[in-house]
């Protein structure tokens, strides 16, 4: 026997050995460790009741009104969900469209976003993003095909960007 196959002859005994012992070891769950609020829930999102809030600039007309705006976005969401559920084949991209102007929409949420101070903000800032992609890919998922229905996966997928959507308003509009 040569000192190749030798060698080779060991090292396989060495892999099936460890293989061996791997698959007798009981399987424990990774524990990592938490240290205070470290690794628990939303990295840079505040509770709300944690906010600084200007009443003066939130007390303002146009914070209200922006204020107004996104409660009634808010009510779009429902609705949609409604209709989903009413019709699972609902073309619901033309409401998407005509509800959901990206530019008044994303300046409501910045002027209202106005109103806190910077550690505050860097946590809206981040529901603000997923507010501004959710309305994007619920528009881009829901449009129909002409004569082919909406699957139960997109509908899935649609539904749950919307209930997404629906609590990223409910944590934004706590913040105010």
């Amino acid at each position: 026997m040569s000192v190749d196959a030798l060698s080779r002859t060991k090292f396989l005994k060495t892999i099936a050995t460890g293989a061996i012992f791997v698959a007798s070891s009981p399987i424990k769950p990774a524990m990592a460790a938490k240290y205070g609020a470290v690794g628990r829930g939303s990295p840079n999102v505040l509770d709300p009741k944690e906010a600084i809030v200007d009443q003066d600039i939130l007390a303002s007309d146009s914070v209200q009104k922006s204020l107004g705006e996104i409660k009634l976005y808010a009510k779009a969401v429902a609705a949609i969900k409604a209709e989903l559920l009413k019709n699972p084949q609902a073309d619901i991209e033309p409401y998407i469209r005509k509800n959901f102007d990206f530019s008044i929409l994303r300046a409501s949420l910045n002027n209202i976003n106005s109103v806190f101070d910077e550690d505050t903000q860097r946590g809206t800032d981040r529901i603000i993003r997923i507010i501004i992609q959710d309305v994007n890919e619920i528009e881009v998922n829901s449009r129909l095909k002409e004569g082919i229905p909406r699957s139960e996966k997109r509908l899935v997928l649609i539904n749950g960007k919307l209930s997404k959507l629906e609590k990223a308003f409910k944590d934004f509009l706590a913040f105010a």
